[in-house]
């Protein structure tokens, strides 16, 4: 199956366009939030200073991915908000696309913050459990939303592996 990710923007009103970037800052804001917490971990050299796996990435690529990813959260967003599609659903695809969002941003707070990283490790299983039911509603409602947030869940699996190993090693 062949999915189309294209918006054509030439047909879409100035309210639109106003909406799917509310939506793309939202998602942003979420992150900049987060990064607070990260860039004080970071700063008095916490997070270095733990024992970390072999499939850990480097400190570089954490930025340009969560940027790219909370642009497409957003896109994802705003395409189930706009849909005309499964009316019923609506309100839980937009509960736990907010309760899968909500978690994103404990978990920088658990880990980075409060250096929880059990606590951490509880956060982002749920992260990872809202996420897919979101991701499960979405298709539903717009398969092309769905299969934006899938390099996300992929993201979150990865850093769900890695905080479990961090747990284990430190």
């Amino acid at each position: 199956m062949i999915i189309n990710f294209r918006i054509d923007y030439t047909t879409m009103r100035h309210e639109q366009i106003k909406r799917l970037v509310i939506f793309i800052f939202t998602c942003e804001l979420v992150g900049i939030l987060g990064s607070v917490f990260n860039t004080t971990a970071i700063a008095v050299w916490w997070y270095g200073a733990l024992s970390k796996p072999w499939f850990t990435p480097p400190g570089w690529v954490f930025g340009p991915v969560w940027a790219v990813l909370y642009v497409l959260m957003g896109v994802a967003a705003y395409l189930v908000w706009e849909s005309k599609k499964e009316k019923k659903l609506m309100p839980f695809a937009k509960s736990a696309f907010c309760w899968q969002l909500a978690f994103n941003l404990c978990w920088s707070i658990f880990f980075f913050g409060f250096r929880n990283l059990g606590q951490a490790l509880a956060d982002i299983a749920l992260l990872w459990v809202s996420l897919a039911i979101t991701i499960g509603l979405f298709y539903r409602i717009s398969k092309k939303a769905a299969w934006l947030l899938v390099p996300y869940l992929i993201w979150v699996t990865i850093a769900l592996a890695l905080n479990f190993c961090l747990l284990k090693l430190n």
